[in-house]
């Protein structure tokens, strides 16, 4: 089914609580600008839920609206990103320009408005981190000592950014935010071309670090929470 149609169950006065919030979720299973997981703590976060976003069918509402206002930014994004590209390729620029932000790889973003929550962004790293620190290891027997070590430095650092941008509530100073583009650099080069296996893991931090440093970079000026 389609995002609009999972809306319109959100919005249904006639359905119970669970499934207007089952729907919300399923709604965020089809626009998830930051990923599922971080996409609905973001959500849940700006919609103060009162407990929670199961019971709280205002918050819902309002998260769903939350939800929509990007949706529509994004789509207005991309329509703006086609017509230049038709542009473009009739002056024979074949390759879209580095840096646009619907060029793929896809990549974390909140589009619309004049910025993310920073509130919003906080419990999505911090969700994120917790996910994260469950993850395996990479396989050690894939692993050389000296490449062990590299290895268990870059996730401890990736760790520790997170930790510090999260105890200073999104407000990050400057070694902050340069450590985190650090990091997303450092994990990009260790990812192989093909399917090789040390990949997998790599590929779990990657999204975790592209998510924090979207999110150090957003936040580096204020926004409102």
């Amino acid at each position: 089914m389609s995002f609009g149609t999972y809306a319109r169950r959100v919005r249904d006065e006639q359905a119970s609580p669970v499934r207007r919030h089952r729907a919300l979720r399923c709604a965020v299973g089809e626009y998830g600008p930051l990923g599922f997981h971080a996409t609905w703590a973001y959500l849940a976060a700006t919609a103060v839920p009162a407990p929670d976003l199961r019971r709280d069918t205002a918050a819902l509402l309002r998260a769903l609206d939350t939800l929509e206002a990007s949706r529509a930014a994004r789509i207005e994004e991309i329509a703006v990103f086609a017509a230049r590209r038709r542009v473009e390729k009739a002056a024979g620029v074949r390759v879209p320009r580095g840096g646009d932000p619907l060029v793929p790889p896809w990549r974390p973003r909140w589009p619309g408005g004049a910025g993310p929550s920073r509130l919003g962004l906080v419990a999505a790293v911090a969700t994120s981190r917790t996910a994260f620190l469950k993850l395996p290891h990479p396989d050690p027997t894939l692993l050389s000592d000296d490449l062990g070590h590299r290895f268990a430095d870059l996730h401890g650092r990736l760790d520790a950014c997170a930790a510090a941008w999260l105890a200073a509530l999104g407000q990050p100073d400057g070694p902050t935010r340069d450590e985190s583009a650090g990091i997303v650099a450092d994990i990009r080069r260790r990812i192989s071309p093909g399917h090789a296996p040390l990949n997998v893991p790599l590929l779990q931090w990657l999204r975790f670090a592209e998510l924090l440093d979207y999110a150090v970079k957003a936040t580096a000026v204020p926004h409102s929470p």
